[in-house]
């Protein structure tokens, strides 16, 4: 399910609790989606009974990622196509597509029971945190299991010498 509007995210979780709850929430730009983001969306998942992504819009992500000298702009995939995919996983239930530079209205809105970041992430320095706890839910911190970053990736691509064309 892609909640184009929040409101009808909300609305589905309200009309069957039951399917919804205990709802796990995470956030981010998976731009380039690789293995390390496919492990911890699964981890995430495993901690409740549904994974809500909220997915940084272009518009933010442009926001949070500025242009950097001889890289592409980011996000290199458009947010339809990221959504897309992100729910083609069977971890994922549903992604709401958002454009603040972080999730806690979202967070404000949904009341998720668990807020779930990777474990590079610190809990006093997250600023969703305080969103988290006043709708009573907890947070957790899952481990990296496939260092992996989209940066990383296009610095690769980037790096990589071009196919010699076959004679």
């Amino acid at each position: 399910m892609i909640a184009s509007e929040l409101s009808a995210l909300q609305a589905a979780i309200a009309r069957d609790p039951d399917r919804w709850r205990p709802l796990v929430f995470t956030n981010g730009c998976f731009d380039l989606l690789h293995a390390g983001h496919v492990r911890y969306l699964a981890a995430a998942r495993a901690l409740g009974r549904s994974l809500v992504v909220g997915l940084n819009s272009d518009r933010s992500v442009a926001g949070i990622k500025p242009p950097a000298p001889g890289f592409p702009p980011r996000p290199i995939v458009p947010e339809d196509q990221r959504a897309e995919v992100l729910l083609a996983l069977k971890s994922v239930d549903a992604v709401t597509i958002f454009d603040d530079p972080t999730a806690t209205a979202l967070i404000t809105a949904l009341q998720p029971d668990i807020y779930v970041k990777g474990g590079d992430y610190q809990i006093d320095t997250l600023p969703e945190a305080p969103a988290v706890v006043a709708g009573g839910g907890r947070i957790e911190l899952v481990s990296i299991e496939v260092p992996s970053s989209t940066s990383g990736l296009v610095q690769r691509i980037l790096a990589a010498r071009p196919l010699e064309s076959a004679p």
